[in-house]
């Protein structure tokens, strides 16, 4: 009965955060519908309780509300499409990846041209932060829709901004993921000199949570770094990459200087090339274990 009172939402794209989306909306009460061009993420989903749809159709068939979590613009357009055809009406769209704003408008006009409403929306977490519901949402686009959807964000996330007109989401996700991009690699940085200075790496990440260089960040990504093990992935390099080039080429377009975050990227690009795409972005740190000769105690 609590779950029809809170009504269906549709999630396409079961990935590491619209497959954590789902599962957290479900948890809370909801009537979840999603669907993934990935065989393997819809059986997870579906083990985790999840109705399965037939295709990106089908899920906006079954749901008013459809939260997209997807790649590549190139998978946006080909969902705006497939939606778009079906000639359904009045439906939802919360667009919740880091695409270029150029790529969100070109979607969002394919959907109005079909009737139908996308909010910019995205999401400031880790795949681990999203696992736990720790996640905060930049949604742009339409202030009472925004509203209307606050119980089903605070569903699956921390809390909700409305940041204001269509855009403004994805600007205010290119400054955290900034944030993100150089605190990753600068938490790699202060474990490899602790560690090559020979403190413990336990050590080092206890005392730096406890003092004034704490940073979220590191909280998330340095327990991955002392035990330099980055197969639970919460984000992957890989993919990482995409956002990162997002934030630069739009840094650039705007003409604002971003030498911190320019820094950053050649170590990203260096995990890549040593076959690290697959891994978590916390990775960097055996890129840097590498530059700076460090071989670890056996424990």
């Amino acid at each position: 009965m609590a779950a029809k009172k809170k009504g269906k939402v549709g999630v396409i794209g079961l990935g590491i955060m619209g497959g954590s989306f789902a599962r957290n909306l479900a948890k809370a009460g909801w009537r979840v519908v999603g669907y993934d061009v990935s065989a393997m993420r819809r059986r997870e989903a579906q083990a985790a309780g999840i109705e399965i749809a037939a295709s990106a159709a089908d899920v906006a068939a079954k749901a008013p509300t459809v939260l997209t979590s997807l790649p590549k613009p190139q998978a946006l357009m080909e969902v705006a499409r497939e939606i778009s055809a079906t000639k359904l009406k009045g439906k939802l769209i919360v667009e919740m990846s880091t695409f270029t704003i150029a790529d969100k408008e070109k979607a969002r006009k394919a959907f109005a041209k079909a009737g139908h409403t996308m909010l910019d929306t995205p999401v400031s977490g880790t795949g681990s932060q999203a696992r736990n519901g720790d996640l905060v949402f930049y949604a742009s686009g339409n202030t009472a829709l925004i509203k209307k959807l606050k119980p089903m964000f605070e569903a699956f996330g921390r809390t909700v901004y409305d940041v204001g007109e269509f855009g403004n989401g994805s600007k205010m996700k290119y400054v955290a993921n900034l944030l993100v991009a150089i605190n990753n690699v600068a938490s790699a940085e202060a474990m490899v000199l602790g560690m090559k200075a020979g403190l413990p790496p336990q050590m080092i990440f206890d005392l730096v949570r406890a003092g004034a260089g704490n940073s979220r960040v590191f909280e998330l990504r340095a327990p991955m770094m002392v035990k330099g093990n980055y197969d639970d992935v919460t984000m992957k390099i890989d993919v990482w990459d995409k956002d990162m080039q997002v934030i630069g080429e739009y840094a650039k377009k705007i003409k604002v200087p971003t030498p911190m975050f320019d820094a950053s990227k050649p170590i990203y690009v260096k995990a890549m090339k040593s076959g690290l795409g697959a891994k978590d972005t916390a990775a960097v740190c055996a890129v840097l274990e590498k530059m700076a000769k460090l071989k670890r105690k056996k424990r």
